[in-house]
């Protein structure tokens, strides 16, 4: 299905607020955010985080319903950040530090699912 610069426009939208709403539901579990929407020639990363010596490159997912939330993220689009996470290590990460790839779901009414180290590659 193609989709209208109209629609594209007003996910995009839905989108950046989610990233918002997840950026803050990190800070107030004490991580930091050190960036959003970061694209490389792989693929792009949501926001990156850290908290102590763990930097977590997040991908965001915002659907309709919490029911959505399950077929939300698939192995292709974890592949895609991690392959982008690899690429910014070296600019978000020092030495020592732990990095693995998460994944924030957002859903209205539902509460945020936060699935760490979701891509074991």
């Amino acid at each position: 299905m193609t989709r209208t610069a109209a629609q594209r426009q007003a996910a995009d939208a839905v989108g950046r607020r989610g990233e918002d709403y997840a950026a803050a539901w990190l800070e107030r579990r004490g991580w930091t955010v050190l960036a959003r929407r970061v694209r490389t020639k792989a693929g792009e990363v949501d926001l990156i985080a850290r908290r102590d010596a763990l930097v977590a490159f997040v991908e965001v997912k915002v659907r309709a319903t919490a029911a959505e939330l399950d077929h939300a993220i698939d192995e292709h689009r974890l592949s895609r950040v991690a392959a982008a996470a690899e690429l910014l290590m070296e600019q978000y990460a020092q030495a020592g530090d732990d990095i693995r790839v998460d994944v924030i779901l957002l859903a209205p009414g539902a509460r945020a699912r936060h699935i760490e180290n979701a891509w074991i590659g």
